[in-house]
């Protein structure tokens, strides 16, 4: 199936889902006065739904692969800072589970159409 938008993309969509859950649990009050962290969590989660959303708009395959190599970073940024969040105990380890798994399976989709991006 082709995209003729961002929006209608797999990915995009997960990278939604995981910023949402992300601008949820830093609601928490638990996460509420560690400010770095709360503002490094968000911005990498705004950052994987914004490089997809950039890329794609470029209308190139390799610069899109290029938009999603980044998106891939910060979704692995993002999966970093999770540790921590459940480190410092602002989630349980169920919440933590359920984002991570969220943020692995986007990671690996985003892989695969850099894969397919790349050798179509």
């Amino acid at each position: 199936m082709k995209a003729d938008r961002f929006e209608d993309l797999n990915i995009y969509r997960g990278a939604r889902v995981l910023a949402k859950d992300i601008y949820e649990i830093s609601k928490l009050p638990e996460f509420g006065k560690d400010f770095y962290l709360l503002n490094q969590i968000r911005r990498s989660a705004v950052s994987i739904m914004s490089n997809i959303a950039e890329g794609f708009e470029r209308k190139g395959d390799k610069e899109f692969a290029q938009f999603l190599f980044i998106a891939k970073g910060s979704c692995g940024e993002l999966r970093a800072q999770l540790d921590i969040v459940l480190d410092q105990n602002y989630i349980n380890k169920s919440v933590y589970a359920g984002i991570k798994s969220k943020a692995e399976k986007l990671s690996s989709m985003i892989s695969n159409l850099i894969t397919y991006l790349r050798t179509k």
